[in-house]
């Protein structure tokens, strides 16, 4: 053993003997009893009678209610869906009548507040602006969800407007939900911009939520808490009524404590949506069922990128991702060094990209709430936040008034921004190194452990691997790859688009073998 393993195996054992077990996790007010659930565990004591759909959504409110409202008061769920038992009993009816709707029939899910539901549950995006804005119609991940007969007993807290407003934030913040914790260390940072859908599944107040992700958003918060998140191909599922950032950029995807649950749910969300033209380009590229790929040994034969700019940040996620890489190895992969990806002004080109997007969709979503809405369009959105008493007392709205100091859509600057952009990305990126190396994807740590949350100076990033795969709008899958002091990082996968059944079997592979998940502890609860 060479002098350098040596002290990334002393280093390790530093770090795994901080860490808690899972039975060091102290009760909070009573034990719950679907903790740590899975969904088919779920499906089979639905199918045993051992309780009924309607038990199992009063429990999570149950919990909700002692941990996020009062307890911990993790601050993670924005609303609660005042009909989420009456919707409950409606699907245990059709159990007791011989109809399932599936795999997802009576698991409950919470929506990011992005995400239009058209029921007695506002959409604000976190924003104060949007108090009582009540959207015309479901959003198309919505509708799939109720189809699969899944219950949607909330709305998540946000960084609001999804983290694109202002310098200097913190993550987990809005005007209408306050600060969302983390449930491993309340005084820490659950990431965001979903950062009340990564809390909520971390602390079991929901069997699934969906996040959207423009860049991070999905992927860090899953890291921070210690979950699963799958960030899909754009386009792979609807952002018809989602409040947007990008077009180029933005999706929705499933948060969970497991790669299976993340596929299950994956399966309901995709599809064709006349309303988005970018699913047009999914045809025929979407998997008929995302758990076909869920192999246990779906590492051996792969050849995977090890992406190195993350490293030398963080000398202690450094050796938490070298461990995971030796046991890659040893499930069959060869893993080749990546030093690159894409040019520096890529990044420059994909915050301009954003701000046109920005205002262009932000206008459209605010025309599509009807003549009942105050707030119709971005100027008016600006001059609000002025107004308000709580909107702008710790943080700016610097890119909003960025936003909309932009042109249309079909100006020249913006075209030519966005062919550079996916140029320099897509295929003088990504696509190049993955071609040039043979791979069938790429690795790199997700993110370091949740800083400690600072709304006087905001967030304190130190490491994070999203912006190709963002900026791509290509798939990344992150899942548990360690506990460093008590807080877990995780380790992503991306690749080509359309890839999430190769991201998927790499995935799951990875996380049978080493199983990181732990539940949260909830500690400093008087922060």
């Amino acid at each position: 053993m060479t002098i350098g393993k040596i002290q990334t195996f002393a280093l390790l054992l530093i770090i795994f003997s901080c860490s808690p077990k899972q039975s060091d996790t102290p009760k909070t007010k009573e034990s719950f009893k679907y903790e740590e659930f899975t969904i088919r565990q779920l499906q089979e004591g639905y199918s045993n009678e051992k309780f009924t759909i309607e038990e199992v959504v009063q429990s999570y409110l149950d919990r909700i209610a002692a941990i996020d409202d009062s307890g911990p008061q993790l601050n993670s769920v924005i609303q609660v869906n005042p009909d989420a038992i009456e919707i409950a009993r409606q699907l245990d009816e059709e159990l007791k009548n011989g109809k399932s709707r599936g795999s997802m029939h009576g698991v409950p899910v919470l929506l990011k507040d992005n995400i239009d539901t058209h029921d007695k549950m506002e959409t604000t995006a976190g924003s104060r602006a949007l108090l009582g804005s009540h959207p015309l119609q479901d959003s198309y991940v919505a509708r799939k969800l109720r189809e699969a007969g899944a219950v949607i007993i909330g709305k998540a807290n946000l960084s609001e407007w999804a983290n694109f407003r202002g310098q200097m934030s913190s993550s987990g913040w809005s005007g209408v939900g306050g600060q969302t914790k983390n449930p491993y260390d309340l005084s820490r940072n659950p990431c965001g911009s979903s950062s009340g859908s990564g809390a909520s599944v971390s602390a079991n107040l929901t069997m699934i939520a969906i996040g959207t992700e423009t860049n991070g958003s999905i992927v860090c918060p899953s890291n921070n808490n210690g979950i699963v998140g799958i960030k899909p191909t754009v386009g792979l599922v609807s952002r018809s009524g989602i409040i947007p950032i990008s077009f180029t950029q933005d999706t929705a995807g499933p948060m969970a404590r497991s790669v299976t649950d993340a596929a299950i749910c994956l399966n309901a969300l995709v599809g064709i949506d006349s309303s988005d033209s970018k699913t047009l380009e999914s045809d025929r590229k979407q998997e008929e069922d995302y758990t076909s790929f869920l192999k246990a040994d779906g590492l051996k034969g792969k050849r995977i990128g090890l992406y190195k700019a993350p490293y030398g940040r963080n000398f202690k996620v450094d050796a938490v991702m070298d461990a995971a890489v030796e046991y890659i190895k040893s499930q069959g992969a060869e893993v080749v060094e990546i030093e690159e990806i894409g040019a520096n002004e890529v990044g420059q080109y994909s915050l301009e990209i954003m701000l046109f997007e920005y205002k262009d969709g932000l206008n459209k979503y605010f025309q599509s709430l009807g003549p009942n809405s105050s707030i119709k369009s971005v100027e008016d959105l600006i001059a609000f936040n002025k107004s308000d008493s709580i909107e702008l007392e710790r943080y700016n709205q610097k890119f909003l008034e960025m936003a909309q100091e932009k042109t249309s859509l079909e100006s020249e600057e913006y075209k030519e921004t966005l062919m550079k952009m996916l140029k320099g990305i897509r295929q003088e990126g990504i696509d190049k190194v993955m071609n040039e190396n043979k791979l069938d994807a790429i690795m790199a740590p997700t993110g370091a452990p949740a800083w400690r949350t600072d709304r006087t100076n905001g967030d304190s990033f130190h490491i994070s691997s999203s912006s190709p795969a963002a900026r791509a709008g290509y798939p990344n899958i992150t899942v548990p790859m360690g506990v460093i002091e008590g807080l877990p990082v995780g380790i992503s996968f991306f690749g080509r688009a359309w890839s999430e059944g190769v991201l998927l079997e790499i995935a799951f592979a990875y996380e049978q073998g080493t199983k990181h998940r732990i539940v949260p502890r909830f500690l400093n609860s008087n922060y």
